[in-house]
């Protein structure tokens, strides 16, 4: 099996695409005995997808999943995993604010906890966007009773049992923690670095997350509440 898949999702990214790939292989060389790649094409408009054809032509490690048409940050996310085959799965996003290398500042926690979060504390943002990010975070948790620092950082290492546990509806990838949570397993929050993006534009704007956000953590919060957990005696 795969020790390692490495999943990003993709959406008008053609100015980082190979530069994420250089930056991935990069920090695995010599330090993962086997690993994939899998690239998310969440229907890009620009020449992403030719990049990405490219770049799965010339090493085999990489797998590229095109969508029809743009679903969203979740949706390819969620089809990344579903189709990735490692034992640990890695997430992080395609505009290289997150850093791979940081996948082993990870890795160490991953032998006892089940699933283990980046937090960003020194963000590359502007100020409005750094503190409605904050704000987010904390509003989420309010709203969930949660405890999560930064649940919505890109850079996220877990394991094969959590994403077969996992079941996404569009917006859930900001609570992939408390999720694994709710299913049982063991999260811990280790801190990541967060670097300026180069080139390109954020997909997502200050308000609009705001809102979708808040509805989301409604409906987490509703969730949490109709859980099914169990264990069967003798097991």
């Amino acid at each position: 099996m795969i020790r390692l898949s490495v999943v990003a999702p993709v959406f008008n990214e053609e100015g980082n695409i190979c530069d994420l790939y250089l930056s991935i292989v990069d920090a695995l060389k010599g330090r993962i005995e086997s690993y994939e790649i899998v690239l998310v094409n969440d229907g890009s408009r620009d020449q992403s997808a030719a990049i990405l054809d490219e770049i799965s032509r010339m090493d085999e490690a990489v797998k590229v999943i095109h969508f029809e048409r743009n679903y969203g940050q979740t949706a390819a996310i969620w089809a990344g995993i579903k189709s990735s085959q490692g034992e640990l799965i890695a997430l992080m996003d395609a505009d290289l604010q997150t850093d791979p290398k940081d996948i082993f500042r990870l890795m160490p926690f991953i032998e006892k906890i089940d699933f283990v979060n980046g937090k960003r504390v020194e963000r590359n943002n502007t100020l409005l966007k750094s503190v409605s990010s904050r704000t987010g975070n904390r509003i989420r948790n309010w709203i969930t009773g949660d405890s999560i620092y930064d649940t919505a950082c890109p850079m996220k290492l877990f394991t094969r049992e959590v994403a077969d546990s996992l079941h996404l509806y569009k917006g859930m990838h900001r609570f992939l923690p408390t999720m694994a949570k709710m299913n049982g397993f063991k999260v811990i929050e280790v801190t990541v670095t967060h670097q300026e993006r180069k080139r390109g534009v954020s997909k997502y704007g200050v308000w609009n997350r705001m809102f979708t956000g808040l509805m989301d953590a409604i409906i987490m919060s509703w969730l949490k509440k109709r859980v099914i957990l169990y264990r069967i005696k003798g097991s």
